[in-house]
């Protein structure tokens, strides 16, 4: 996906020292005060002790503070003028509009989802992700609200993402032995939907830190199906390395027996021994002894 072209773009904003437009604004009200009781006519002292307090409260007007990872975007009339990101207290004139915006990493869960995976299997899926501004202009100007707009993106390419992965290997398909899964190869799915969600959060200014699935199961109306398969699958593999392991005994105790000359077994004896061994040691339950008071034979 490419991102639409951007028309704002953050820029450093002018402003004055804080400090000492505060002692200004509060020096010109103090100093109403002593304009009426220095300036002999009344109205006159007055109207100036009003005259400086308005100005001193002018002043004060345009003071504006900022924290660690804040921002304050500057306009003039509507007209973007920057943005300033020194911490500290600052000051503009009061007829520009200020607009503070966070920088800060925020973490979100997004809402479990329901959606096909690769196979057309409904999964449900949920994600956690870590993002911050990083273009205040861009935030603020290229989007109508870019909080709901990470929102709607980290949904959407979570679907997009999930529809590219089965949920696990299963039923092999041919081509697809060595195919990354939702579930096997949950490093490989976050790294990609963090590089999906950098790109469609692009145009708002917003970086993408980290991004992890935070839940992935099947959908209710399968996962008793599903589980059943994965015990079935689970059996399957059990027995392989239990008849694998049967056979390498039996192997060698036939050649046990044979290097020690303890027994002759013609063939048939053979093949009966191996059969029973292999009952014996592939069987869910435990071998009840026969004694046989006869000969091999009878």
């Amino acid at each position: 996906m490419t991102p639409l072209n951007s028309k704002s773009q953050e820029r450093p904003a002018r402003s004055a020292n804080g400090i000492v437009m505060l002692l200004v604004g509060l020096g010109l009200i103090l100093a109403a005060p002593v304009a009426i009781a220095v300036v002999p006519v009344k109205i006159v002292a007055v109207l100036l002790a009003a005259t400086l307090v308005s100005v001193g409260l002018f002043v004060l007007c345009g003071l504006y503070a900022l924290q660690p990872n804040e921002a304050m975007a500057i306009l003039l009339f509507g007209d973007y003028r920057g943005t300033d990101r020194k911490t500290g207290l600052h000051w503009v004139l009061p007829w520009y509009t200020r607009k503070k915006i966070s920088l800060r990493a925020r973490n979100i869960t997004s809402d479990t989802l329901k959606v096909n995976d690769k196979r057309g299997n409904p999964v449900e899926i949920a994600a956690n992700v870590v993002w911050r501004v990083s273009d205040s202009a861009q935030a603020l100007f290229d989007v109508d609200d870019y909080q709901a707009f990470v929102d709607i993106q980290v949904d959407t390419g979570l679907r997009d993402i999930a529809s590219h992965y089965a949920y696990d290997h299963g039923e092999q398909v041919e081509g697809e032995e060595n195919e990354l899964t939702l579930r096997a190869d949950a490093e490989d799915v976050a790294e990609r939907l963090c590089v999906e969600l950098a790109k469609r959060v692009a145009i708002a200014g917003i970086s993408i830190d980290e991004a992890r699935l935070a839940h992935l199961a099947y959908a209710p109306e399968i996962a008793g199906a599903m589980l059943r398969r994965q015990q079935a699958e689970a059996i399957l593999s059990a027995r392989r390395l239990i008849v694998r392991g049967a056979v390498g005994m039996v192997e060698s105790a036939l050649n046990d027996l044979g290097e020690r000359d303890v027994v002759q077994l013609d063939e048939d004896r053979k093949a009966a021994m191996v059969s029973n061994l292999l009952v014996v040691l592939c069987a869910d339950r435990e071998a009840q002894p026969v004694v046989n008071t006869g000969t091999l034979y009878g």
